[in-house]
């Protein structure tokens, strides 16, 4: 049973900062096989890429908004993988998912093969 599991996401000030975590279990592939991805949706708005890191370490920012703040790294002995949002902005509140897939990064959600439910983010002006 692959599990894919957020935490992090809170209540923030505009500037502030965040460290989002996500852990996945269960996979099939072998933890520095499989790549990992950030992705938003806003109510109202279409789900968006946000950052992924790739099986050997490389990330590719997806969301022009975030380059600069937002930065992605691993811990590929505990399947995790975190998401540091630095100078957050009222317009990255968002409910923040994660997901996996095999070794590439990809900006399409559609190529995700298992997603987490999700952790909240809101940034007050």
């Amino acid at each position: 049973q692959v599990q894919v599991v957020e935490s992090g996401g809170g209540l923030v000030q505009a500037g502030g900062s965040l460290r989002l975590s996500c852990t996945a279990s269960g996979l099939r592939y072998t933890s520095d096989n499989y790549a990992m991805g950030w992705f938003r949706q806003a109510p109202g708005q279409e789900r968006e890429g946000v950052l992924c890191i790739n099986w050997s370490g490389a990330s590719t920012v997806y969301a022009d908004s975030v380059k600069g703040r937002f930065t992605i790294s691993r811990n590929a002995a505990k399947n995790t993988t975190y998401l540091q949002m630095n100078s957050l902005k009222p317009e990255d509140t968002a409910m923040y998912h994660c997901a996996t897939r095999f070794r590439l990064c990809s900006g399409s959600g559609r190529d995700y093969s298992y997603w987490g439910h999700g952790t909240q983010v809101t940034v007050s002006s």
